[in-house]
């Protein structure tokens, strides 16, 4: 299976001065700048900030964006970036923090699966009987097993 490449212009800042780049990781290159990994400019002038990124999936656009955004005087880089993040928010504060696992309370609770759903047989799930509409009311709903009832052992 083929995955689809994509390249990123991407623009850091500090409070008076940014710096344009280009990478096929926006998430790791911004991790990078932040935990003052690249040495030189960035690191010198705590230039650690996500404030702008492009998408292209072909390397040759995403670099010629790059040569042109790059090219550009200091004026005209703010107004691109305002585009996209008026308030020149990081974009990628969130990022490389610790990520809290999320699982759904009925996948959390033992008690609601059914010992009967562990043998192979139907889980039965009675509807409410207050419907109005009896005919359109259905008795029982089934809720398929887990696994398959013709695996064989």
């Amino acid at each position: 299976m083929s995955r689809e490449n994509r390249y990123y212009v991407y623009i850091m800042a500090s409070r008076s001065l940014n710096l344009t780049g280009v990478t096929n990781s926006v998430y790791q290159s911004a991790l990078q700048h932040k935990s003052g990994q690249i040495d030189g400019f960035t690191k010198k002038y705590n230039i650690n900030r996500l404030v702008y990124y492009e998408m292209f999936v072909l390397i040759g656009n995403a670099i010629a964006r790059e040569k042109q955004v790059k090219a550009w005087t200091r004026e005209k880089r703010p107004a691109l970036i305002k585009s996209m993040n008026p308030t020149c928010q990081d974009l990628a504060k969130e990022w490389g923090g610790k990520a809290e696992l999320q699982i759904p309370r009925f996948a959390r609770d033992d008690n609601f699966l059914d010992k009967s759903e562990f043998l192979g047989e139907s889980l039965m799930v009675d509807q409410p009987s207050s419907l109005e509409n009896k005919d359109a009311a259905v008795g029982h709903a089934e809720v398929s097993p887990l696994h398959n009832k013709n695996k064989t052992a």
